[in-house]
């Protein structure tokens, strides 16, 4: 693909890159070898490769609790603590 000049300043003013006239032919270089690259992975064959999601995969499970009822292990972790509540410094006034 080739970038016209004016292509590569309308790029810039929509990337809100601020562009000297002199600059905007090395942002050319730059966007052409992206754009070669970008060229060159179409050519990639990936038919023979299957889709990397599957509903098979992602299966619901069941929402339950299943680690609960710790809250005296969970207290016992904080400096200070009051019915069954962290206790923290106030910070608001």
């Amino acid at each position: 693909m080739s970038l016209t000049s004016s292509d590569i300043a309308k790029i810039a003013t929509l990337s809100r890159i601020k562009a000297e006239p002199d600059e905007l032919a090395v942002f050319g270089q730059e966007l052409s070898s992206i754009l070669h690259w970008v060229d060159q992975l179409e050519k990639v064959d990936v038919s023979s490769i299957g889709s990397l999601t599957s509903q098979e995969l992602m299966t619901e499970r069941v929402d339950e609790v299943t680690d609960g009822n710790k809250v005296a292990e969970i207290i016992a972790n904080a400096p200070e603590s009051a019915h069954n509540m962290f206790t923290v410094p106030k910070v608001v006034e």
